[in-house]
């Protein structure tokens, strides 16, 4: 069982990217006083101010709320009962020009402005280990304005992504790029990948060239895998999710992660721009990372927040700072 003050700290910043009022998730989070079952439980809280705005007519602001009901990762039946009915709401919102891509019945995307006849330039956006795809896939209706093919989807281990979440894991990406080859221009891919999936993202990019840039925030790179000391003083809520994701337990992380950092000789091969958003006082990302991504990385442009883990108080500009790296990576020198 989760630690209910850890919960209300951590879920802001994706109550407040998600556009969800202050009023809302501050009166669901008041309202919460466990997390088990119940009145005035976790997913029971959320669940319920989810299906006031379903009853309400507004199915993308319920599936939000399902969403967060679920967080931080499926671990019972309320959390289960949760996703699905994010997922039941969110077909209710999503209209004929959000596709869907399934690979093979074990990972599932949402795509926009794909084209057999006219494929275009694709962005491939991912969050971390307690986001889903349906949090993101708003972004999907801006393909036009971009000139781009678009594709949300998530991490291993997380919503219908059924994959495991191990060392091969970036080798999703590849496989997401072979099955869209024929839809869009894949060898001229983009990545926005927020944390952990910035670390998939980066060695994917290593040995897939078709990746043309990376865009991360607060992405793990070295250090976060092979400090023991620094796993174990990650938030409670980190560990717990790291731990459900590889089928692990907390204690054993080190030994499960030890040997998934990119090495320098790895950075260094990368002929991509990487643009990468740092938190000065991010408790989950170790400081150092960016060290190791200056000193090795070629074309690396750095935006600093003062603030702690994904810059929750710096949303507004650090969405600015990802359209300004995008169309930059896009833009001819």
């Amino acid at each position: 069982m989760n630690d209910v003050e850890e919960l209300k700290r951590f879920v802001i910043v994706h109550a407040r990217a998600q556009d969800l009022p202050a009023d809302l998730y501050e009166g669901v989070l008041d309202r919460i006083r466990h997390d088990g079952e119940g009145e005035g439980s976790w997913a029971a809280e959320w669940s319920a101010a989810a299906r006031t705005l379903e009853d309400a007519g507004d199915p993308l602001a319920a599936c939000r709320c399902f969403t967060i009901a679920r967080f931080p990762f499926v671990d019972g039946l309320p959390r289960r009962t949760a996703m699905r009915d994010a997922w039941r709401v969110f077909e209710t919102w999503r209209g004929a020009d959000i596709g869907v891509l399934d690979l093979e019945g074990r990972l599932r995307c949402w795509t926009s402005g794909l084209s057999r006849e006219e494929p275009r330039p694709l962005l491939v956006v991912m969050g971390g280990i307690v986001s889903t795809k349906e949090q993101w896939a708003p972004l999907l209706l801006q393909a036009d304005a971009l000139g781009m093919a678009m594709l949300v989807t998530e991490m291993p281990g997380i919503g219908h992504n059924t994959l495991p979440y191990d060392k091969a894991s970036p080798g999703m990406l590849p496989a997401i790029l072979d099955a869209l080859a024929d839809q869009a221009s894949v060898g001229d891919t983009y990545a926005v990948a927020n944390s952990f999936s910035g670390h998939m993202a980066l060695r994917a990019a290593v040995s897939d060239r078709r990746i043309r840039g990376v865009i991360t925030n607060g992405a793990p790179v070295h250090d976060f895998f092979t400090d023991p000391d620094w796993l174990r003083a990650l938030p409670q809520i980190t560990r717990a999710t790291l731990a459900h994701l590889t089928g692990t337990t907390p204690d054993d992380l080190p030994d499960v992660l030890g040997d998934w950092a990119l090495t320098p000789d790895e950075l260094s091969t990368l002929e991509i721009p990487v643009s990468y958003t740092v938190s000065l006082r991010d408790e989950i990302t170790p400081p150092s990372e960016i060290a190791h991504l200056r000193k090795h990385v070629k074309e690396l442009w750095v935006k600093e927040f003062d603030d702690v883990h994904a810059s929750p108080a710096h949303l507004d500009e650090t969405r600015a700072w990802l359209l300004e790296s995008l169309l930059r990576m896009r833009t001819p020198s």
